[in-house]
């Protein structure tokens, strides 16, 4: 999966991404003017995993992982070339979802740079440039296909939807608040719009906020994200970064003392997997335990696919345990007995949490 991190300068935004992949990305208390985006991945935590690598001590361990992308500081303009531009905005084009980080922290030493704290006023800012680089590119389209010599049938499609999108963008709704058909939508791929992409916002809120459970225009927040079918999620970015360069014990002893239950990656990446409609199956054994991302609803062969196109191809059958079982019990020969450890056929839909190994010939 990839990720994009969008936001205002000075809103810890690139704190956020440091907490998320252990990187060192370099941090202003100001706004630098930076132009070049940061790149880096994390695993995404399972217990799970932990669980399998510990049975079977295998060589090899492999998490899911998330790609981020953050970008620079989103300004007032920067979708039409003011500030730093939009040039960056290309970094995350083809990214799976966006992660909107939102100021709602106090620090007299880190100034807004719109002089206040105010995250619905920052949400829609960011939200008006995501829309404004999208409809810069859909009116050079639909200006290019309305001035060609030979408009095909496919081109008078895809220009209806482009110029419904611009009535939608011109009322203020972000393109994956119009509803479009399926169809509309395969028409869209190749644009990878922006404001297309699902949308998670993360609330960066102070200390003193984390303990109250309380920030400033949290009810308008909440009302806009459920309004808008937007996941929130807040976290104490600076916080959980101290705590996260901790040893395990005193790690562990802050989280409990502040009520922080996850992790902010293990947070973020749960939420991005439901929203997304993503789950993972898991393939163990004594030469890698692995987790392996795909969306709900797909049979076995469709999974065996991920693996590998031979596997997909070749597909006979499916072992399949779950996960829940093979905990409770702590053998495989234990499931077998219990009559827990089954033969799927190809149209079998992986759950979450299905261990699975496949059967194929090719």
């Amino acid at each position: 999966m990839k990720i994009g991190l969008v936001g205002l300068p000075l809103v810890g935004k690139t704190t956020f991404f440091n907490l998320l992949t252990n990187a060192h990305a370099e941090i202003s208390s100001f706004a630098s003017g930076k132009m070049a985006s940061n790149i880096g991945s994390a695993k995404i935590p399972d217990y799970r995993i932990d669980f399998l690598s510990k049975l079977y001590n295998p060589k090899k361990t492999t998490y899911a992982t998330i790609d981020f992308t953050d970008v620079p500081g989103l300004t007032s303009g920067s979708s039409s070339g003011k500030a730093v531009g939009n040039q960056f905005l290309e970094d995350i084009r083809k990214v799976d979802a966006l992660v909107h980080i939102v100021r709602a922290f106090n620090n007299h030493d880190v100034q807004h740079v719109e002089g206040s704290i105010d995250p619905m006023r920052d949400i829609e800012t960011v939200n008006l440039e995501l829309l404004f680089a999208d409809l810069g590119i859909i009116d050079s389209r639909i200006a290019r296909i309305e001035s060609g010599k030979k408009v095909t049938k496919e081109n008078l499609a895809e220009l209806e939807v482009l110029k419904k999108c611009k009535d939608g963008l011109e009322g203020g709704l972000l393109i994956h608040q119009i509803k479009l058909t399926e169809e509309e939508r395969e028409l869209l791929k190749t644009f990878s719009f922006l404001s297309e992409k699902p949308m998670i916002l993360v609330i960066n809120i102070d200390e003193d906020s984390l303990r109250s459970g309380s920030y400033a225009q949290k009810e308008d927040v909440l009302k806009y994200a459920e309004e808008g079918n937007v996941p929130v999620i807040e976290i104490c970015a600076k916080t959980e970064m101290e705590i996260s360069e901790l040893d395990e014990e005193d790690r562990l002893m802050f989280m409990e003392d502040l009520g922080i239950k996850r992790s902010g990656i293990d947070v973020l990446a749960s939420t991005a997997y439901n929203y997304q409609g993503l789950i993972s199956f898991l393939t163990a054994g004594e030469d890698e335990v692995k987790a392996w991302t795909i969306r709900k609803g797909i049979d076995a062969k469709k999974a065996a696919g991920k693996i590998h196109s031979d596997i997909e191809r070749g597909f006979i059958r499916a072992e399949v345990v779950k996960f829940k079982d093979l905990e409770a019990l702590g053998s495989m020969s234990k499931t077998k007995e219990k009559g827990l450890y089954r033969l799927e056929g190809k149209e079998y839909i992986v759950q979450d949490g299905d261990i699975i190994n496949f059967r194929f010939n090719v």
